[in-house]
């Protein structure tokens, strides 16, 4: 319609899990990017509690998307666009911040844009490389999902294979928990593991028995605890930190074995490894020799990107508005925890 303002702001809200984040951004362009994590009230328990997750979202959201808002010098009544994650993630976590997002769209008549966590989380390489050449081969590694995605175009994702029981991240953080070592599992994982011999001890790669490219850690993570217990392992054991990386090796080596056989079926022209994982030093060694052996480009987010942020949400909001608009609020949008 002539005359007709462009959109120009957009606010992007995030609560899939644990953390509370609210994005500012112009244009498709961050210029806030709050993030409260939870990490210090889930330590006790060795991971994440739903009840405990959602009710600490409600105490939250509304400081983080104000302080989203003053960070970005933006008012509310100057905001375009509304974007929020509807899935998946946790049902009770996902509804606050798809509740709080569809109140300000329908007072302020502003359109609102759902978005899928784990597709935003293929969009954070893209904010800062805005040249990523296509086709691409995305590997999601996070503590709740692990999948492999090809993307033949923009916003075309293709799911090739996901975990069929536990993901990479959330292995960590039950061997992490079983050894007493701390929460998050993969951040204290890795720093334990440093300078260890990740080939003293013995892991058989998880692979499916059918044809594929679907994941699987329980197995890993039963190998795990039996190495533990048979070697008397504990967080004083001097063998520890050999065990941590021999375990944390095998993860990141069952983790590629899949993008090495999608690379041989799909020939990318670019590799992308993202989600909370990919912050870990050794996947992203593995994930760069891997790429360097094909002689292809390879992508990971910043770790502030990695970790679950309402940037990469509002990001891939707006690249959907540019391609479909949308002009209201649709207060039928709804959760998904799967």
């Amino acid at each position: 319609m002539a005359g007709k303002k462009k959109p120009r702001f957009l606010l992007a809200v995030e609560t899939s899990c644990d953390e509370t984040s609210a994005a500012v951004l112009e244009r498709g362009r961050i210029l806030s990017n709050v993030i409260l994590s939870q990490d210090e009230i889930h330590s006790p328990y060795g991971g994440v509690v739903p009840e405990l997750a959602s009710r600490q979202h409600i105490k939250s959201i509304d400081y983080v998307i104000g302080e989203s808002l003053t960070q970005a010098g933006v008012g509310l009544g100057e905001i375009d666009l509304y974007a929020v994650t509807q899935g998946p993630g946790l049902i009770g976590s996902l509804l606050v911040g798809l509740t709080f997002a569809k109140g300000l769209a329908f007072y302020f008549k502003k359109p609102l844009i759902g978005v899928d966590h784990l597709q935003a989380h293929i969009e954070a390489p893209f904010l800062e490389n805005d040249r990523i050449e296509f086709p691409v081969l995305a590997l999601l590694v996070s503590g709740g999902h692990t999948s492999l995605y090809f993307l033949e175009k923009p916003l075309d994702y293709r799911l090739l294979g996901k975990t069929r029981d536990d993901a990479a991240g959330e292995c960590l953080d039950k061997v992490a928990k079983f050894l007493k070592l701390g929460y998050p599992g993969g951040p204290v994982i890795e720093r334990l593991a440093r300078g260890g011999d990740s080939s003293r001890f013995h892991f058989s790669l998880p692979r499916m028995k059918t044809a594929g490219y679907d994941f699987s850690f329980s197995g890993l993570k039963t190998a795990a605890l039996k190495i533990i217990r048979e070697n008397g392992l504990s967080a004083e054991h001097p063998a520890l930190r050999d065990f941590l990386a021999s375990f944390e090796e095998t993860v990141a080596r069952a983790l590629l074995e899949n993008m090495h056989k999608a690379l041989e079926e799909f020939r990318p022209a670019s590799l992308i490894l993202c989600g909370g994982v990919a912050r870990n030093t050794r996947l992203r060694t593995r994930f760069s020799e891997l790429a360097e052996g094909y002689r292809l480009p390879s992508y990971v987010p910043s770790p502030r990107l990695c970790t679950d942020n309402a940037g990469m949400v509002g990001a891939l909001a707006w690249k959907k508005y540019q391609a479909s608009p949308v002009t209201s609020t649709d207060l039928d949008l709804d959760a998904y925890p799967r």
